[in-house]
């Protein structure tokens, strides 16, 4: 099986919440800008505060001007330039595992989709960006010529999103530097503020709910059979685990993700098994694999039958985190607090 993207095993060897979408939850983007981000003179609204240098996974970049024409790759960095805005400076885009969340639909609908997954490095190039912005690093694939020197030497500046450098714990500083950088990049901090804000004020009204609330154990079951595919401590599934008041039983895994055996699941017995929904292998299925396998019998979570459900779009490091804490926490604290 396969990942990061279309499938995470894939995607992290080479190194996507909501189960109902929240449109209540006062997240969409900046209303009142001009259409075209700039203001009635012409001139740009964000020459200000260039040039900016951020360093990057290591790569340290200095943008003179923010970027005019970006193309996205992956579906969490596609959602954070809609959710600053920043629809308009969208040259294209590609590679989503799920649909694009509703509040989000009237702005995606205008932007160029260059490929069902990752475009050739000569369609890439031909959609004339000067950014590319990355959600997995398999989008910076050497082996295709994506790769981020490339790109570079092609007059292409580029951003990988930060839970796929490597570096380890990722938690909500890392959301808020994320989503920090980018708007910073593109001129517009002040919408990343605005954004920030809103997303804090529903991390706060989740917590608030599960004020007194027990912490079950929790395994994440991405895929596997041999062996279970889990979220280990280092990405933000982690977090999101933990901030929905569970505790993942693999938290010590120092990987994002990885293979854990089915007698160490059996050794650590979660009370709730979380299912990442995505590719071909739908949750009906993972969850008829679970409860078949005699191995698993006496596990609290399949004795009881106890199952929750993650998008894998809403389980990385993009603007669905406070969702998916909130949706993730309903299903593990079932009427608690409202």
């Amino acid at each position: 099986m396969s990942r990061f993207p279309g499938s995470l095993r894939v995607r992290t060897v080479a190194a996507a919440l909501l189960l109902l979408p929240l449109t209540g939850c006062g997240l969409a983007p900046t209303a009142g800008r001009p259409a075209d981000d700039r203001p009635a003179n012409g001139r740009s609204a964000a020459a200000k505060g260039f040039p900016y240098t951020v360093t990057n996974c290591g790569v340290k970049t200095t943008f003179t001007a923010p970027p005019k024409r970006a193309v996205t790759l992956n579906q969490h960095s596609t959602e954070v330039m809609l959710a600053l805005g920043l629809e308009k400076r969208l040259a294209g885009t590609a590679y989503l595992d799920d649909r694009v969340l509703p509040r989000f639909r009237d702005a995606y609908r205008g932007v160029d989709v260059l490929a069902d997954k990752y475009p050739s490095y000569e369609k890439l190039l031909a959609a004339g960006p000067d950014f590319v912005y990355g959600g997995y690093a398999s989008a910076f694939d050497k082996s295709e010529g994506r790769d981020r020197g490339s790109l570079e030497k092609s007059g292409v500046r580029t951003r990988l999103n930060i839970e796929s450098c490597g570096r380890g714990p990722v938690r909500m500083d890392r959301l808020r530097q994320e989503i920090r950088e980018t708007a910073r990049t593109f001129g517009v901090p002040e919408r990343a503020d605005a954004l920030l804000a809103r997303q804090d004020r529903q991390l706060a009204a989740t917590a608030k709910r599960l004020k007194g609330a027990d912490r079950p154990s929790v395994l994440v079951y991405d895929s596997g059979d041999s062996a279970a595919f889990t979220a280990g401590g280092k990405g933000i599934g982690n977090e999101i685990v933990r901030l929905a008041g569970g505790r993942n039983v693999f938290a010590g895994l120092d990987r994002t993700f990885g293979d854990v055996s089915w007698e160490k699941v059996v050794q650590r017995r979660p009370e709730v098994i979380v299912i990442y929904d995505y590719g071909g292998t739908p949750v009906a299925a993972k969850k008829k694999r679970l409860l078949q396998d005699p191995a698993l019998a006496d596990v609290p979570a399949i004795r009881n039958k106890r199952f929750a459900v993650l998008p894998l779009s809403s389980a990385v490091l993009g603007v669905r985190v406070p969702e998916a804490v909130d949706s993730l926490a309903r299903q593990l604290h079932p009427g608690h607090g409202g």
